[in-house]
């Protein structure tokens, strides 16, 4: 079992943004946007700031990969 990210990339493409924008507006650091592209588990604060930044839910960035 594992995550995916792909709704995170996609949400950041509609919302016509750019990945370091994102990572600016989150304060989340670059190896951690890097552990994400590879689809490795994050601290959960991270995507809370993210869904803050991004105004969505945790499900709108993350799924869980069976």
């Amino acid at each position: 079992m594992g995550v995916s990210y792909k709704k995170l990339w996609m949400l950041i493409i509609e919302k016509d943004l750019k990945k370091k924008q994102v990572r600016q507006m989150a304060n989340v650091s670059a190896s951690t946007f890097s552990k994400m592209s590879k689809n490795e588990y994050v601290a959960l604060d991270v995507l809370v700031r993210l869904c803050i930044a991004l105004d969505c839910e945790l499900s709108d960035i993350v799924e869980i990969v069976r």
